[in-house]
């Protein structure tokens, strides 16, 4: 990357489920305590994402008090038609600062020509300044959130002079458009914030990876199923 593409924003929404999965075999629901690399990737390509690129978190500051909320949900029970009750777990009040930055698929060749980093940086600033192209979750559909531009580290957090563990937690998804292997992989990572922030090490970098399924790369062909940066450029986005 020859030009600047990274984001700075702040991520803020009533409730947050970003889900430990290790609560979800028996039908609850528990938040971590804090939110995921794969969480805060996905907000990231709902403000912009083009499959040429991929987004890449940095790190991301814990601005508001660490609280938790359960509530009763009715789910329909697999068996039958009737509803059953769980206890979901959310995290409350959730405001954060994010810092990313986006580098080239370098497993889509086939995309190469719209491998220009100015317009799509330009893109996505246009686009976090709207609020995001696609509506935005924290962790879950039930779970509303909104970002905007900020400059990392402005302001009071309530963690700025502690640090903690959070121990063993999932990092995110390796998938085969990324990895060039043809399964999905779940990465595991030791979570530690530093005068409350968390410095994410990149997806490569995690040393517990466990393969889950055998998944194929979908191929994108320009003109057909694709399209590039010059879509936006013709709706007037540069403008």
């Amino acid at each position: 990357m020859n030009k600047e593409n990274k984001i700075s924003f702040r991520l803020t929404g009533r409730t947050a489920l970003f889900s430990d999965p290790i609560t979800k075999a028996g039908g609850e629901k528990f938040s971590y305590s804090v939110p995921t690399y794969q969480a805060l990737k996905g907000i990231c390509e709902s403000i912009y994402w083009k499959p040429t690129f991929i987004w890449y978190i940095d790190r991301v500051r814990i601005i508001n008090p660490i609280r938790t909320e359960s509530r009763g949900i009715r789910v329909p029970k697999y068996q039958n038609n009737s509803n059953d009750l769980s206890i979901y777990t959310y995290l409350i009040d959730a405001e954060y600062q994010v810092e990313a930055h986006f580098e080239w698929n370098m497993q889509r060749e086939e995309l190469s020509d719209d491998r220009n980093e100015n317009k799509h940086f330009f893109i996505t600033k246009r686009m976090l300044d709207r609020g995001g192209r696609r509506d935005i979750f924290l962790g879950a559909r039930e779970c509303q959130g909104y970002v905007e531009p900020c400059t990392f580290g402005e302001g009071n957090g309530y963690y700025d002079n502690e640090s903690m563990s959070f121990g063993i937690m999932v990092h995110g998804i390796t998938y085969p458009d990324e990895s060039g292997l043809e399964k999905m992989q779940t990465r595991l990572w030791n979570a530690q914030m530093k005068n409350g922030i968390i410095e994410f090490i990149r997806p490569e970098e995690c040393s517990i990876v466990m393969d889950t399924e055998k998944y194929k790369i979908k191929p994108f062909i320009p003109g057909k199923n694709f399209s590039g940066a010059e879509e936006f450029e013709r709706g007037g986005v540069f403008g």
